[in-house]
């Protein structure tokens, strides 16, 4: 098969680029950036903006199936940048399947468009989208999710991943990020400190981006994704703050005591958010309405529609996650 895998330079699109490489597929990866490694390991590179449509559209000729992992991320930053990525890339790319006939396309969208503010626990995929949402993120990735659903067809066949916060050796943005604020003293536990998540290795979401692709391909009458969005996760909800001061813990920094209420965490969010529009300042705010609701609430999900539909199986346990990490991290 030959797939075209947006974002493959990125955490989680390298891993899916092994993966497919690892089979036997012909793999081209689509990024504004440049991946010599990628050429390394057998890869095809094309440098392009998704915004750009007439990039995407060379970019995806002769391709079987896209694996769409690409996007702006982040909770700050220009709302119109996200939509020309998030919904107008993703956008060209469906064209593009229509133009060239490709048949299966997977999309790696967020457990965030689903996130209302409140507790998540054990959710399905029946969880609406919010009435409104917290950040440009999440609004935009849940318009693009709604496109690959709406797209799915006799002709294209459709379907949608939410991994939950993917980590593991070479992570550049999630443990990095943690670890920075934590030894800068910058870390709070907002809420009571018990809630619940999902966190999600990053081997196993490649994994199931492979599932997926798969599984698109099966018969009517057998369990199938096409159409649906699925909740990816290992499947082994953590304690949020116990497990972020264990690993602290393990790499000798002190743990986070300090703490704030979710409601002061709210409202302090509030107050940046506006101040950074009003000033026009750089950067991203210090809290966010959205950060503090998901450092405070619990959200995890069902696995069993992704095992039922996809055939998905964590391969690499909490605790093996662990110990590849701290040894990477570690050196």
């Amino acid at each position: 098969m030959k797939v075209l895998v947006t974002g493959g330079g990125g955490f989680l699109g390298n891993h899916i680029v092994e993966l497919l490489l690892a089979r036997g597929d012909e793999v081209t990866s689509i990024a504004r950036s440049d991946y010599p490694e990628l050429r390394e390991l057998g890869a095809q590179t094309v440098r392009g903006d998704l915004g750009d449509r007439d990039a995407v559209m060379a970019a995806a000729a002769g391709h079987d199936a896209i694996i769409h992992t690409a996007a702006k991320v982040g909770m700050w930053g220009d709302h119109e940048d996200f939509i020309r990525i998030n919904v107008g890339g993703t956008q060209n790319l469906l064209d593009a399947c229509a133009e060239h006939g490709i048949e299966r396309f997977v999309f790696t969208s967020s457990p965030s468009v689903t996130f209302d503010g409140g507790h998540a626990e054990n959710a399905g995929q029946d969880t609406p989208y919010p009435a409104t949402f917290m950040a440009s993120y999440p609004e935009t990735k849940a318009a693009a999710e709604q496109l690959v659903l709406a797209a799915n067809s006799p002709t294209l066949r459709t379907t949608s991943l939410r991994p939950h916060l993917i980590w593991g050796p070479g992570d550049p943005h999630l443990i990095p990020r943690l670890i920075d604020r934590a030894k800068k003293g910058r870390l709070r536990i907002v809420g009571d400190g018990q809630n619940k998540v999902d966190i999600t290795f990053v081997d196993n979401a490649a994994r199931a981006h492979i599932d997926a692709l798969d599984a698109l391909d099966r018969p009517d009458d057998q369990p199938n994704p096409r159409g649906k969005a699925y909740f990816i996760s290992n499947d082994e909800p953590v304690m949020l703050w116990p497990w972020i001061n264990d690993l602290l813990g393990e790499l000798e920094i002190k743990p986070v005591k300090k703490r704030l209420s979710h409601n002061f965490a709210h409202q302090l969010g509030s107050t940046m958010e506006q101040a950074w529009r009003m000033l026009n300042l750089k950067g991203e705010p210090l809290m966010t309405r959205f950060i503090a609701g998901q450092l405070a609430t619990s959200h995890w999900y069902d696995m069993k529609p992704a095992r039922r539909d996809l055939g998905y199986d964590p391969q690499v346990s909490m605790d093996e996650g662990m110990k590849l990490l701290l040894a990477d991290l570690k050196g």
